[in-house]
């Protein structure tokens, strides 16, 4: 094997790895919003939402991460995550929560979002480069 596809390979579970990560702490925060359990109607509250806007958010959030673990769509899943995150950023700035524990963690998500994404598919690779 070549070092190239060494690379390659190690370079692929990196991002699936990576991936994962996120996706698991997207999954988890779907699912609790679709059960609606009573912390996250804490906190609808607590950031001036709906509690009834938990389940059709959480619902979107799982439709976004399907496309985004299904690899033809998984561009167009990362770019709709992304939107969602920033959503996540907008609240919680408004709402003057704290900066590293709130307001950067949907941050630190899409970035392993796409971090992951940029490991696994070639194509991105192809469209931004990055050189040595």
């Amino acid at each position: 094997m070549t070092t190239m596809a060494a690379d390659s390979k190690k370079g692929l579970w990196a991002g699936r790895v990576i991936s994962s990560l996120a996706v698991l702490f997207l999954l988890f925060d779907s699912v609790i919003h679709i059960m609606n359990v009573a912390p996250v109607r804490e906190a609808f509250a607590q950031l001036g939402y709906s509690a009834s806007l938990a389940r059709p958010l959480g619902v979107i959030e799982v439709a976004c991460v399907v496309l985004y673990v299904i690899p033809r769509t998984a561009v167009l899943g990362t770019i709709l995550l992304t939107g969602y995150l920033g959503g996540a950023v907008a609240t919680n700035l408004r709402a003057g929560l704290p900066l590293f524990s709130h307001v950067l963690v949907p941050v630190y998500i899409g970035l392993l979002l796409w971090g992951g994404l940029y490991l696994r598919d070639e194509r991105l690779r192809a469209v931004i480069p990055v050189r040595r």
